[in-house]
């Protein structure tokens, strides 16, 4: 079997709805990871809310965060990381734009740094699951962001949602992508423009050599289009959006039922000493 890239997106796609790996798709990804084939994670998340899993999954491969914005590699200071944030006055004229919609709260993240517009025991109980607990500053983002910030996060109420990206569409499309997450958060993440999973993957399989047919890719959200879309084998969970699985070349399980471990199963013939 030839050397494959497999991208792993992890809310609702590599992590059961209670944000573990389960047991058997990990024993199937450290076997494809004896047999030769690279593990990378994919996600919209920030790297001190991926590294965990990271760890558990006993990777050493760059990583793809934000989206698409950051692109690094945990373990080699030295590998060529591309960072890229929105200008700050970009950033400032969204921001301007929410406290005028009158959103519940908005969040800017420089790399690790978290910037929390006003207080929200919400949010942070979020922040504080973590293990690598970021340091946050408090308080009016015109004021307190001062930096460039690799994504900005509005937590609108959901009766604001379409009017929002709306506003991002007509003001702002031509320097900015913008997602909505998944459920139970109705947030929308901002990031510059260009920026997407699938630059993340083909930076990474151009720096180790993988053609685009021996990339398999896993997600289930509308941040996943790119990236199902370009690689060879893009993979929907079976709770996918429907969007997202009209574009990807498979469907498999869903991340209650061990979707990815299945697929690889499958598709690269490994076998594991877990039931499935």
């Amino acid at each position: 079997m030839k050397k494959h890239m497999i991208a792993l997106d992890l809310d609702g796609t590599l992590l059961t709805d209670d944000k573990k790996i389960s047991e058997h798709t990990k024993q199937v990804l450290f076997r494809a990871k004896e047999e030769g084939h690279l593990l990378v994670i994919s996600t919209g998340r920030p790297h001190r809310a991926s590294i965990n899993y990271y760890n558990e999954l006993e990777l050493d491969t760059p990583m793809v965060n934000f989206n698409g914005a950051l692109i690094h590699h945990p373990q080699d200071s030295k590998w060529d990381a591309l960072h890229s944030p929105m200008p700050i006055r970009t950033a400032h004229k969204i921001i301007d734009a929410c406290y005028d919609l009158g959103v519940n709260n908005i969040l800017a993240e420089v790399m690790d740094d978290v910037y929390l517009d006003s207080y929200d025991s919400k949010l942070l109980s979020f922040f504080d699951e973590l293990e690598n607990e970021p340091a946050y500053v408090i308080g009016n983002l015109k004021q307190k962001l001062e930096v460039d910030p690799t994504s900005v996060l509005v937590y609108p109420e959901e009766n604001q949602v379409d009017k929002l990206r709306n506003h991002l569409d007509e003001y702002h499309a031509e320097v900015i992508e913008h997602r909505k997450w998944g459920a139970p958060w109705n947030v929308i993440e901002i990031i510059k423009k260009g920026m997407n999973k699938a630059v993340g993957l083909q930076k990474i399989a151009h720096y180790f050599d993988i053609p685009q047919d021996r990339i398999i890719a896993f997600g289930d959200e509308d941040n996943d289009l790119e990236m199902i879309e370009y690689a060879g084998v893009g993979v929907a969970m079976g709770n996918a959006i429907e969007e997202l699985k009209s574009v990807a070349k498979h469907v498999t399980k869903t991340n209650e039922q061990d979707g990815i471990g299945v697929f690889l199963e499958e598709y690269l013939k490994i076998k594991t000493n877990t039931p499935s």
